[in-house]
């Protein structure tokens, strides 16, 4: 009877304990009273804190201590190693275990699972049922969250229909919602969701956030009121995945509708609730509603200042990008990959020599240096600064290449005008690397457009889709446009505007305006393209000003005079261009035509003396 008690009172005491320390000075008694070898639930129940609170040396040595070890010592055990990231030890302690339950199979396939392993973790569910252990529905959920090809899920659809556990079971027929959302085939989602016996708020969001994060947002929308006029609540998940969806459809005005919604709920103080709504704003192009959420928030955390930094950076706001990154840090929110990411995206409009520098010294500190997303951001802004060495130092020295770096180190070449290094990287990409996609192939034609190779550009783009299997984009033709007309076959190039989605571009506008064969070319083309410019870019001079040229050439005054009414009526006025420069950590801005400026004074005067100095030389100076 003591002993009962005993044993009652240290399984009251374990079930509140909250902390190592406590924990060991629990496990110290149990010992020293003799129940840890002889209740073996005691001694389970210690092994499992020890997994929660403690090291995994800790867990082995309690593991070890159990004299009488159970099935559920060996799955404590396992699960020990499978939450540390052990997977290889895991699977040699389930290859140990005497004999296994239905929760040894679902631990070792869901370590599998969680740690990139889908085949192994398939094959294990495949040996499972071969081995006479019936999977719960629990196996089946991990099974269908991982499985990569929609005919095994499919296979594992049918099974579950044999068995009647398909429609009959709400985790089942989530798992399958999201399964098939995310092979995009809505039509199987939607005939899951209707055929369940039973749903739940999580089958909603299940198919709301398929919807939405599968490029269906105006469906997750709808799917959304649906669920408000069933009478189902929402809670903090749905509302995240209908905000995402709101800015993916570009609607602010749904976007507010849902947003008073999550006020009116309580569910602005949920930290993915509120990053989802900054998003949403900035997405919508209203960076102020983004602003004022912030600024309301009573909130410091990680996940709403990056998604506050990637919105600023996102309308070029990259000083207040910088702001707010120096102010989590004085409240002691450490950067994660994606702050360092945005941050480095915004670095090469600053002072490359200073602040990119100092980014990357902190990347370096914080252990960030491998990662994949890191690594690239830094190639990116190392080449947009021009250094495209230190970008390929950076490049070589990853662990792991996946597109994103490749592209990124072939665009920085590119962009460098390194046409040859561009080019022998890509060739080395085809060998060696994933399959190139359309950002690598835009990269591709940027470097034969400044290196002049349009034989060669034509070449990559007619075998875009039949040798690399990307299918050209407006991008892609917009590159290829560039480069005839820079070569002067604007005719040849107008051929090539014929198949774009959307027509004619502003850029491509620009730059047919700006060839010299335009002046003396074909009025009527000149014409049409400038209109064009007028209505992509209503306060744009250039068309307005070609159009002036190309009537004075022609002694066409009377036109003249009416582009120039036009453009008074519109007040069509010169921009005032500017440029800048870093010195040591100062940034001084220069306008055109300007005189004076913050300190200017000490330029010009260094400047008079400059050319007084080549004067004196016998140097003559003409203005």
């Amino acid at each position: 009877m003591v002993c009962s008690q005993r044993s009652t009172l240290f399984s009251t005491l374990l079930n509140h304990c909250l902390s190592l320390n406590s924990l060991k000075l629990i496990h110290a008694q149990i010992i020293k009273l003799g129940l840890y070898n002889t209740n073996t639930f005691l001694a389970n129940r210690c092994l499992d804190l020890y997994s929660k609170f403690g090291t995994i040396k800790e867990a082995i040595l309690a593991f070890d201590d159990i004299r009488h070890k159970n099935i559920f010592s060996w799955n404590i055990y396992m699960r020990v190693f499978v939450d540390f990231g052990d997977i290889k030890s895991a699977r040699q302690v389930f290859d140990e275990m005497p004999e296994r339950d239905v929760v040894s199979w679902n631990s070792i396939i869901a370590g599998y699972s969680s740690s990139g392993f889908g085949n192994h973790a398939l094959d294990v569910f495949t040996r499972m049922l071969t081995s006479g252990i019936t999977p719960s529905t629990h196996t089946y959920s991990i099974v269908l969250s991982f499985v990569q090809s929609v005919c095994h899920g499919m296979e594992i659809h049918c099974s579950l229909i044999t068995k009647g556990a398909a429609l009959s079971s709400i985790i089942v027929g989530n798992s399958l919602i999201d399964m098939y959302c995310k092979h995009g085939l809505l039509d199987y989602a939607f005939g899951v969701f209707l055929d369940m016996e039973e749903i739940d708020v999580i089958s909603w969001n299940s198919l709301i956030a398929g919807c939405s994060k599968y490029g269906h947002k105006d469906m997750a929308y709808n799917q959304f009121c649906i669920m408000r006029t069933s009478n189902y609540s929402p809670d903090a998940y749905t509302i995240s995945s209908v905000l995402t969806a709101c800015w993916g459809i570009q609607d602010l005005a749904k976007g507010k509708l849902i947003f008073g919604l999550t006020i009116k709920s309580g569910f602005l103080s949920n930290i993915i609730v509120s990053s989802a709504a900054i998003n949403m704003f900035s997405k919508c192009e209203s960076i102020k509603d983004s602003i004022s959420v912030f600024n309301e928030l009573d909130i410091w955390d990680s996940a709403v200042c990056n998604s506050m930094i990637s919105s600023f950076t996102n309308h070029q706001l990259e000083e207040n990008a910088i702001r707010l990154f120096v102010l989590s840090l004085n409240k002691n929110i450490k950067p994660t990959e994606f702050t360092l990411s945005c941050l480095l995206s915004c670095a090469s409009l600053f002072l490359p020599a200073v602040q990119g520098t100092e980014l990357h010294c902190l990347v370096v500190k914080l252990g960030f240096e491998h990662d994949p997303i890191v690594s690239s951001s830094l190639i990116e802004m190392y080449s947009k600064c021009g250094l495209s060495n230190s970008a390929k130092v950076i490049f070589d020295h990853m662990d792991i290449k996946d597109l994103v770096s490749w592209n990124s180190m072939i665009l920085g070449f590119a962009y460098n005008g390194k046409t040859e290094e561009s080019l022998q990287l890509f060739g080395e990409l085809l060998k060696t690397g994933p399959p190139p996609d359309e950002v690598t192939l835009t990269g591709i034609l940027l470097a034969c457009n400044h290196g002049r190779l349009i034989d060669k550009g034509l070449s990559f783009l007619h075998l875009m889709e039949t040798r690399y299997g990307v299918k050209p984009t407006d991008a892609h033709l917009t590159s290829i446009v560039e480069m005839m007309i820079r070569g002067g076959e604007v005719n040849e190039a107008m051929k090539m505007v014929s198949p774009m989605e959307n027509g004619i571009n502003g850029y491509i506008c620009k730059l047919i305006l700006s060839s010299d064969v335009m002046l003396q070319g074909d009025l009527e083309l000149t014409e049409r393209v400038a209109e064009r410019l007028v209505e992509l870019e209503p306060n744009s001079l250039l068309p307005y000003t070609v159009l002036v040229k190309a009537y004075e050439t022609r002694g066409r005054w009377d036109s003249v005079v009416r582009v120039k009414r036009v453009m008074k009526d519109r007040n069509v006025r010169k921009v005032v261009g500017c440029s800048w420069i870093g010195v040591v950590d100062g940034l001084f801005v220069f306008k055109e035509n300007e005189v004076v400026h913050h300190g200017g004074e000490g330029v010009y005067s260094t400047l008079r003396l400059l050319m007084q100095d080549i004067e004196n030389e016998g140097y003559i100076y003409t203005n």
